[in-house]
């Protein structure tokens, strides 16, 4: 019996400013585009956008 694919999954959040990123999760059936969030980058010491790679 094989397992149904889920909805959740693993997305690697890169920021715009340098080569930093965050690993999070979303979840497809809510979120279908692509994420764009506001975080915190540790190299450039202040908040950037940060965009959802593929």
């Amino acid at each position: 019996m094989a397992k149904k694919k889920g909805n959740r999954v693993l997305i690697r959040l890169k920021s715009t400013a340098s080569g930093h990123f965050y690993l999070t999760e979303k979840n497809r059936k809510n979120d279908p585009s692509r994420l764009e969030l506001r975080r915190y980058d540790p190299f450039v010491r202040r908040h950037v956008i940060y965009k959802e790679e593929k």
